[in-house]
């Protein structure tokens, strides 16, 4: 399984989330669905920018990193 550790920007505030997943397509149809505490009711979010890797362990080091 890949892991990603994804930066999203809302289009309305320029608000930046910073996450990571294993599924990267559905976290942020789930975060533009306002199916996430932080990010409801923010705007549309969209991708700016993320990283793959083989392991949850290392996509979350960089997730705390950043």
């Amino acid at each position: 399984m890949k892991y990603h550790t994804y930066i999203l920007q809302s289009e309305t505030s320029g608000m930046l989330n910073i996450g990571s997943t294993n599924n990267l397509s559905d976290r942020l149809i789930r975060h533009n669905a306002g199916r996430n505490k932080f990010t409801k009711g923010k705007g549309l979010w969209r991708l700016l920018y993320s990283c793959e890797f083989p392991s949850r362990a290392e996509s979350v080091e960089l997730e705390r990193h950043l």
